[in-house]
């Protein structure tokens, strides 16, 4: 069993693995934060390009993720 930073062999697969999780995690919440903000925007009567924005940065976060999720698959 040989270490890698700190890491027995062994573990750094589930290190790995929980990092991943926890990035998938992450941009989850952003992205649903993004959503219900956009939601609460619209219902505050923003404009039209604030709600753009939002809805652009969440399409883009969508793609990281699926993105993410199919590397991690791998």
């Amino acid at each position: 069993m040989t270490e890698r930073a700190g890491v027995p062999a062994d573990e750094g697969g589930l290190s790995q693995s929980v990092s991943q999780r926890k990035l998938v995690d992450d941009l989850l919440l952003h992205l649903k934060g993004l959503v219900r903000v956009r939601e609460l925007l619209r219902r505050r009567g923003a404009s039209v390009a604030e709600i753009e924005e939002h809805t652009a940065e969440i399409e883009r976060l969508r793609a990281e993720l699926a993105q993410l999720v199919k590397e991690f698959a791998r």
